[in-house]
């Protein structure tokens, strides 16, 4: 007979790690699956937002959560999500959702989404020849690729100016550009960049092609600066946001926003018995590591609550 867990989390960052340090401590047997440990948050250069923490890398942090999971001893397969089904859905009892991945099949009686989201493409001429080739999607990964050459930081939010602030740790020049007329970045974040003397901010600016043999040699601008729509850098590091990756929810019938966004209440709880959703897939407003890790925790006291009223016999609802 196949092995049954109580819960199956799908992701395996901060929201992930906290759902499943809850779990275990709820003593469920737990599941965590996951592309990679850590999720974006790795790219993070600095975390100086998550208490008890001054400043810590997003990596550290991540390894420190990994730490108190394995304690735990809750078992992580990195393993790719290819689908997520149920399997007698509408008897609370039998109900076993299916998780299938690039590697195998396991089945859970509750399932937490927290499986994030993924790197926007800016979908400009000459991105996807040069990626890897002097095009960049994680600053913390490449910045020190880049020392005394200039390179440019396409973004108007707060990972752009955080990106914009390490790179030029690096880089000769740090150009941004910002497609708007401002930078919607965190006030200190903001600050620090344009006091950066190695930086200088490119408002209602967009990159309209990206141009070199074999690595980026310059990028063509929408607008001229200094005389021309040509800007001579050696790296671009495309910070445009992410794209919130639910479509696994969404094949199964999990109700999404207009952004794609798994709609959840206080609970974590989706439309679905016994599917629960927390941290960047999610639809709350604030989207941080410490958001992420609360959504996890009350996801995976949902799961356990729900758990322990169909082994006492009460009565659940089919959908919430």
């Amino acid at each position: 007979m196949d092995e049954v867990w109580d819960t199956i989390i799908i992701g395996a960052g901060s929201a992930g790690m906290a759902a499943a340090i809850y779990a275990a401590r709820f003593n469920l047997k737990v599941l965590v699956i996951g592309k990679e440990v850590g999720g974006l948050l790795n790219e993070s250069h600095n975390v100086e937002n998550y208490p008890g923490y001054k400043s810590i890398t997003g990596i550290d942090l991540m390894l420190k959560f990994k730490e108190h999971m394995d304690n735990l001893d809750v078992p992580t397969k990195t393993e790719w999500v290819t689908e997520v089904k149920a399997e007698n859905y509408d008897d609370p009892k039998k109900c076993i959702y299916n998780v299938i991945t690039d590697k195998g099949e396991y089945k859970g009686k509750t399932i937490i989404f927290t499986n994030g989201t993924k790197h926007r493409k800016l979908n400009a001429k000459g991105e996807e020849a040069l990626s890897g080739k002097g095009v960049s999607y994680c600053a913390t990964c490449d910045a020190a690729f880049y020392k005394n050459i200039p390179v440019a930081i396409v973004g108007g939010g707060d990972s752009a100016a955080l990106a914009g602030q390490l790179v030029s740790e690096f880089a000769s020049k740090v150009y941004v550009i910002v497609r708007k007329n401002k930078m919607r970045a965190e006030p200190i974040n903001l600050q620090r960049l344009e006091k950066n003397e190695k930086v200088e901010i490119l408002y209602e600016t967009e990159v309209e092609e990206i141009l070199g043999e074999n690595l980026v040699e310059k990028i063509i601008l929408s607008k001229e600066y200094n005389g021309s729509k040509e800007l001579p850098v050696e790296g671009v590091f495309i910070e445009i946001g992410q794209i919130i990756q639910s479509e696994l929810a969404e094949k199964m019938g999990v109700t999404l926003n207009e952004r794609k966004e798994i709609i959840i209440n206080e609970n974590s709880e989706t439309n679905l018995r016994g599917v629960y959703a927390a941290g960047d897939v999610g639809n709350k407003e604030y989207k941080q590591a410490l958001t992420g890790a609360s959504e996890g925790a009350i996801a995976a006291f949902a799961a356990y609550a729900l758990l322990q009223k169909i082994h006492e016999g009460e009565d659940v609802d089919v959908r919430y």
